[in-house]
């Protein structure tokens, strides 16, 4: 049912973990399945060098937002916004056709987290 890379995932998640003092933050949930993830982002030259994230849900929703933080992790801010859901099922070897719409948890916080970043350096430089 999973592919190699999912349980791998599943198993060893990688970057999972708080950041309390995380650049920007952003949040995603499932209301369907019950899945919830917070991805966490500190950027040093508009560049993501550290992501983490917390998650609550299935394997597939744990290993698509591990999956999420590794091809995010050292990209700019735009090329992390360019990431898609496909990109994070093709990286895991694919995903079962009902828990495809977990990969958009992982893209969906990404994105949020990005836009908040984004939004609290324009308030930033308003005050300077």
């Amino acid at each position: 049912m999973y592919s190699e890379k999912v349980i791998e995932h599943f198993m060893c998640p990688q970057n999972a973990y708080s950041m309390p003092d995380a650049d920007a933050e952003g949040s995603s949930g499932d209301p369907a399945c019950g899945d919830a993830l917070t991805v966490y982002i500190r950027v040093k030259d508009n560049c993501i060098k550290e992501i983490s994230y917390l998650v609550f849900g299935c394997c597939a929703s744990i290993a698509t937002s591990s999956m999420t933080s590794v091809l995010a992790k050292g990209k700019s801010l735009d090329d992390a916004l360019k990431i898609t859901e496909e990109d994070i099922i093709e990286a895991l070897d694919g995903l079962p056709e009902n828990k495809v719409h977990c990969s958009n948890l992982g893209v969906s916080a990404l994105h949020k987290a990005i836009n908040n970043y984004y939004e609290k350096t324009s308030r930033m430089e308003e005050h300077l």
